[in-house]
């Protein structure tokens, strides 16, 4: 079992403690700071197939993979976004799907690949939701979360309405199905857009109280990039 502690509070990083040839894989640029004998190995984690997964799902392209040589190792993941790092016991038959960009890191005997929602017209228009990852295996991975996480566990049929963004990680239990938000006035002056996301258990939920484009949209009334003959010369951030 992989060693690790989580420190931080509200701007996290994992700190992970490998055994001797225990392997941690990652995304690119994902490590933080790292014992000398870590060693490090760059690959497509799988083939061209899930590599391509992992670039739609808003991975990099490439993975790292970290082991411990000669001794015992340690190595930490940040989190790029204020919010938490949830760790999660993948078991055969137990996998984890995850939005994307939620992965952090994971034993290195984990696998990775891309999720789609099986109604893919409804999931093109449902934005986030559409496109997520799958985690499977047996072993420890590490999730990124933007904001706080608050957790349900579901009850077979249980079900819970989330706003597009919210839904961070579920269980391979539950089932996802993107809906469209009855009423025009509700549509056009509801304010939450045309589709929201129900999640049906059995199954744990995990959902984040801060998706990081949810944020971007709130702060990009504000930012105003200013330029001179075309070319870019800085960005100015308007409090008025």
């Amino acid at each position: 079992m992989l060693k690790y502690e989580i420190e931080g509070g509200n701007l996290p990083v994992v700190i992970c403690y490998p055994e001797e040839n225990q392997t941690i894989r990652t995304e690119s640029g994902a490590m933080s700071w790292m014992s000398p004998n870590m060693e490090m190995n760059t690959n497509t984690g799988g083939g061209i197939k899930k590599m391509l997964g992992r670039m739609f799902s808003g991975e990099s392209l490439f993975m790292n993979e970290y082991t411990a040589r000669g001794g015992a190792g340690m190595i930490a993941f940040a989190s790029s976004f204020p919010g938490s790092i949830i760790p999660y016991e993948v078991t055969p038959g137990n996998a984890i799907i995850v939005q994307k960009r939620g992965f952090l890191a994971m034993e290195g005997n984990l696998e990775l690949s891309l999720y789609l929602h099986k109604k893919l017209g409804r999931g093109f228009f449902g934005g986030e939701g559409f496109i997520m990852q799958k985690i499977e295996g047996d072993g420890i991975v590490f999730l990124e979360i933007d904001g706080y996480c608050k957790e349900y566990n579901l009850e077979a049929g249980q079900s819970i309405i989330v706003d597009t963004g919210y839904l961070a990680a579920m269980t391979e239990g539950c089932t996802m199905e993107i809906e469209t938000i009855k009423g025009a006035k509700n549509i056009f002056l509801g304010g939450e857009g045309l589709f929201h996301t129900r999640i049906q258990g059995p199954g744990k939920v995990y959902i984040q109280s801060m998706p990081v484009i949810n944020t971007a949209r709130q702060l990009s009334p504000y930012i105003h990039i200013s330029s001179e003959d075309g070319s870019h010369k800085g960005i100015n951030i308007n409090f008025d």
